[in-house]
């Protein structure tokens, strides 16, 4: 694997690490205010990352192929939101500001429950920069190692406010900062884990790239709509969430056709 490549997988899960690490520079709670900021922040580069990185190349791949323009990125779409339905309702996971877990029953502490809440954001980030990057070694129209280096940036940018919306809390909980740092680097690990299984994956089976590239489109707008929009429009001051939204949604499309 060459270097380029290893350096986008280690990218976003830096972003998660150096947001983890703000425990150790805040003695408070993330203010109410920034929080929604962060997560409207979030929902923005998510969305915006689904089009421009994934769904646009979807359909431009598919017409190089021959195939009809619209049925990968329609197909794929769909069975990403299916697949993350489906780990939505099978993995035990708590979201933040929430009392009652998701998920099957079980008897896991509610700080591991809270990093499984923020794994499940991540699993699709990870297919999504894994995908790009198959595509871009395979030379697949519309995808390049730039567009991947620029996925894989957005995504640090927004995992940044998400470790530390993991790690500050757990702090303030009573939580040693050690072990809240822990618990959210623990959070991003997924990321390049599923980036380089969908790489090996996306080898085997480069017709269907199409399809994956909307797969990771409709898993990452699952999040989005099921619990990043809903958590940052939650009580007062949703104007702010939608404010970071449109933010992290302009911010994405630059740098995917600044750098892609």
């Amino acid at each position: 694997m060459e270097l380029p490549v290893i350096i986008c997988l280690i990218i976003p899960f830096l972003g998660t690490v150096l947001g983890s690490g703000m425990v150790f520079l805040m003695k408070n709670k993330i203010n109410v205010k920034l929080q929604k900021m962060l997560l409207g922040f979030a929902s923005g580069v998510m969305m915006s990352a689904s089009v421009w990185s994934l769904l646009i190349p979807s359909i431009d791949m598919a017409k190089s192929q021959g195939e009809i323009e619209w049925l990968p990125a329609s197909v794929g779409f769909l069975l990403g939101i299916g697949f993350l339905l489906f780990l939505d309702t099978l993995i035990p996971h708590l979201h933040l500001n929430s009392k009652k877990p998701e998920g099957i029953k079980t008897k896991l502490k509610n700080e591991i429950m809270l990093v499984l809440a923020v794994t499940l954001h991540n699993i699709p980030e990870g297919m999504a920069v894994g995908v790009v990057l198959a595509g871009a070694i395979n030379g697949q129209v519309g995808l390049s190692l730039a567009g991947g280096i620029a996925l894989a940036v957005g995504i640090a940018i927004q995992n940044f406010p998400e470790g530390a919306i993991i790690s500050m809390p757990l702090e303030a909980e009573g939580k040693s900062k050690l072990k809240s740092f822990g618990y959210g680097v623990l959070s991003g690990i997924v990321e390049p884990i599923a980036a380089i299984i969908t790489i090996l994956l996306t080898g085997l089976v480069t017709p269907i790239l199409p399809y994956l590239l909307a797969f990771a489109a409709g898993a990452m707008m699952y999040v989005v709509v099921e619990e990043l929009i809903p958590e940052s429009q939650e009580g007062e001051h949703s104007n702010i969430g939608t404010i970071g939204v449109a933010i992290g949604f302009v911010l994405m499309m630059i740098l995917d056709i600044a750098l892609g």
